[in-house]
């Protein structure tokens, strides 16, 4: 039979599981920037492996960041040297290039501006167009509406005419109906 464990065992087995996950993937971080020729620091490796800063600097993890800055420094210097033997003939070329880099890095930020400027002046131009063509819709409306409106006033006009007329031959009819119910009881 197994015999169980207490809280405090499986808390400390977790624990332990999960520092060995961490370190792991610290050194995996490590190996991989090295080949990925970046630079190895500290802070850089506790961002990357997501870890505290504190582990990247604990027993064990640290040595090997170390040693992997040794190596990055060892290779930068040998590089340096290695340019220093390159013939003079390179290195001209190198400038060369260098210079008609920033050049063309120029030149593709001025095109790109000349190119953001037309089309801002193109959607300027569709947009005044269409709203020509919307005030010219709402302005023949408008006029549509007020014709509208001075039909409807005459109409009015009229009709209120019609209704003084009407409300006249009422008040006439009721004091003819009236003056006979007058004479009839007389």
């Amino acid at each position: 039979m197994s015999e169980s464990r207490t809280p405090a065992q499986v808390l400390r087995d977790a624990r332990q599981k999960d520092s060995r996950t961490k370190r792991a993937r610290v050194l995996s971080i490590v190996d991989q920037l090295v080949a990925d020729e970046e630079p190895v620091t500290f802070t850089g490796v506790a961002r990357a492996a997501n870890v505290s800063h504190w582990l990247v600097y604990a027993d064990g993890v640290r040595e090997h960041i170390e040693a992997a800055r040794r190596r990055q420094s060892r290779t930068t210097r040998g590089e340096a040297r290695s340019q220093a033997k390159a013939p003079a003939g390179w290195k001209v070329e190198q400038e060369i290039v260098r210079e008609e880099n920033r050049r063309l890095r120029t030149e593709v930020e001025r095109l790109k501006a000349a190119v953001r400027r037309s089309l801002g002046q193109q959607l300027d131009q569709l947009g005044t167009a269409d709203l020509a063509t919307r005030v010219d819709e709402l302005t023949a409306k408008n006029q549509k509406l007020q014709d509208d409106l001075t039909q409807a006033l005459a109409r009015v006009e009229e009709l209120t005419g019609k209704l003084a007329e009407v409300e006249d031959d009422l008040a006439s009819a009721r004091t003819s109906l009236r003056r006979m119910i007058r004479s009839e009881n007389l």
